[in-house]
């Protein structure tokens, strides 16, 4: 020890224990999550409010490759570097033929409502009507690849017309009489068929058959529609299909396979109706049926159930 009391100062040295840090990360993420859920049952909640047709759209959407929704190219899922090409493994008219037809068949979501507010227009016309409103049940309204179809079905109890003759019941009369002026709203040209069940007549197909009384009603239907004020210039096919058109799950026999059917066309399908030769399948854009139809004025469009009792086909 030093004299005079001088000491040497004492230094204690201690360790600084620094804590490690988690950081930030784990926040992040979680806020993550928990937008996705959220944007999840966000869009969980909108798709249980939406329309079927609303449903079918954005199904359509995301069914389309981003490529093309992105440079606003064809939607037909088409992988090829050039459309056109020939004949391919799979689709025997080569890719062309294959994008046409899905745009044929796919009607726009403007043809769609142009038709349900036809229908729309044509239900309401008949619920006006008490006498014609009992003939409710005996109308079908769907959309096809041709257009939308009205189906006039017969029934034992109310048949459309007189049996085995062409003759026009007075409520199917009637009933075109009324439908007539509003199948002028729209620019689109008419089919007419008629169909028969699978009773044949005594004489067999000999003689006068289902063949000539599937076209003469269909006829008759035509030659009332016109007294009713439809123009003549948009009918574009009369024609008679006997019973070798039957509706799905029916007996040969079934009183509705009597029917008439109206079928408002798609342009492109009248245009390939008039022009068989020379018209190449989907030829018509799709563009083109719009700017037909924007010129005059579908939840989606249903058929109708038929729920009439079934009774004896005609003789």
């Amino acid at each position: 020890m030093s004299k005079g009391g001088d000491k040497r100062p004492i230094v204690i040295r201690r360790k600084k224990v620094v804590h490690a840090h988690h950081g930030g990360a784990w926040k992040i993420a979680l806020a993550d999550f928990m937008t996705a859920l959220m944007a999840f049952f966000l869009v969980l909640w909108i798709l249980s409010i939406a329309s079927e047709e609303e449903r079918r759209g954005v199904a359509e959407y995301f069914s389309t490759p981003l490529v093309n929704a992105v440079t606003g190219g064809d939607r037909s899922g088409s992988t090829s570097a050039i459309p056109g090409g020939g004949p391919d493994p799979t689709h025997s008219d080569g890719e062309r033929a294959r994008i046409d037809s899905a745009q044929r068949t796919r009607p726009s979501m403007q043809e769609r409502n142009f038709f349900r507010n036809l229908q729309q227009r044509i239900e309401r016309a008949i619920e006006r009507d008490p006498e014609l409103r009992q003939l409710r049940n005996q109308m079908r309204f769907d959309l096809t690849r041709e257009g939308l179809r009205i189906q006039l079905l017969d029934t034992d109890q109310r048949p459309m017309f007189e049996l085995g003759s062409d003759q026009v019941a007075p409520y199917m009369r009637s009933l075109l009489r009324t439908i007539a002026p509003l199948l002028n709203e729209l620019p689109n040209e008419l089919s007419i068929s008629g169909h028969t069940d699978s009773v044949p007549y005594a004489g067999g197909y000999r003689g006068y058959s289902n063949w000539e009384l599937s076209n003469d009603r269909a006829n008759a239907s035509r030659r009332e529609l016109i007294a009713g004020g439809f123009d003549p210039d948009q009918l574009l096919r009369v024609s008679g299909f006997a019973d070798r058109a039957l509706l799905p799950e029916t007996e040969p026999t079934d009183p509705i396979n009597r029917r008439i059917e109206l079928v408002v066309l798609f342009p492109e399908i009248a245009e390939a109706i008039r022009n068989p030769s020379v018209m190449e399948p989907g030829t018509a854009s799709p563009e083109a049926s719009i700017e037909a139809l924007e010129a005059a004025t579908e939840v989606p469009i249903e058929s109708t159930q038929q729920d009439e009792p079934q009774a004896q086909a005609q003789e």
